[in-house]
């Protein structure tokens, strides 16, 4: 299983985050990490909040940090 990481203030905190956590680069996708399910629960203790994908992507256009894929 994988998560997303998200942020729903900066790409600045999102990659900070994702460094705090060990997450490399390489799993950044343009707006999200993809973090795998042993990473969770630390992400969790860290300060992170699970949500449902429709909330996650609400946060992401609340934001203005939704990337599409471009065609």
């Amino acid at each position: 299983m994988w998560s997303h990481l998200v942020s729903d203030s900066s790409l600045d905190e999102l990659h900070a985050f994702a460094l705090r956590l060990g997450v490399p680069e390489r799993a950044f996708d343009r707006d999200h990490y993809d973090v795998p399910e042993t990473v969770h629960a630390r992400a969790v203790e860290l300060g992170a909040e699970a949500v449902s994908s429709r909330e996650l992507l609400r946060r992401l256009i609340a934001g203005g940090l939704r990337r599409r894929k471009r065609h």
